[in-house]
């Protein structure tokens, strides 16, 4: 297997490999034109064009405030009245799906990659990616971290700072380092 095939197929990757890492550089630059046209003034249909190009899926009203990064977006698949606040980062080696109705806080991070324990293995470049799965009406509050393999529910608020490490189920708040359930709250729409 090539090491984008081992990537996609969920198994241990050379992250230095050249058709690898060109995903990322491909990004890079999708980024970087989404940035420039942002710092014109364009308007949200300019910047949704791009953002179409850059994500594998999105929903309509989808906004990208400046400072988004990303490791590939074609595994981004966004629903309709997305939010991503300043300086928000998906790390989207494996997928990275997002209902309708997400608002993401700034300086957040969305990470399905991670790396070996091993000294050996971070030298030989290794990393693993599981995918992230975020549901409906969900608030994710500023500088919180998403671990690989987390699914957040429908209708949950994740608080300010806290590092979600493992599943959150619907109609809650949650939060803290790791972040757990706080309270649950009430789904007003059903």
């Amino acid at each position: 297997m090539t090491e984008a095939e081992k990537l996609d197929a969920g198994l241990e990757y050379d992250f230095w490999d050249e058709e690898v890492n060109a995903r990322k550089l491909k990004a890079i630059e999708e980024c970087r034109k989404l940035q420039k046209l942002q710092e014109a003034g364009a308007g949200e249909e300019e910047q949704a064009a791009v953002i179409r190009e850059l994500f594998g899926a999105a929903g309509e009203n989808v906004s990208l405030c400046p400072g988004f990064q990303c490791d590939s977006g074609a595994n981004i698949r966004v629903g309709k009245n997305f939010l991503a606040n300043y300086h928000v980062t998906i790390l989207d080696i494996m997928p990275v799906t997002i209902g309708d109705y997400v608002m993401i806080g700034p300086n957040t991070l969305i990470s399905t990659v991670n790396h070996p324990i091993s000294p050996l293995g971070r030298r030989k470049h290794l990393g693993i990616g599981k995918p992230v799965r975020i549901g409906n009406d969900v608030w994710i509050g500023g500088n919180v971290t998403i671990l690989p393999g987390v699914t957040i529910g429908n209708n949950v608020v994740i608080a300010a700072g806290a590092v979600v490490t493992k599943d959150v189920p619907d109609n809650c708040l949650a939060g803290g380092v790791p972040a757990r359930v706080i309270r649950a709250i009430e789904n007003d729409i059903e």
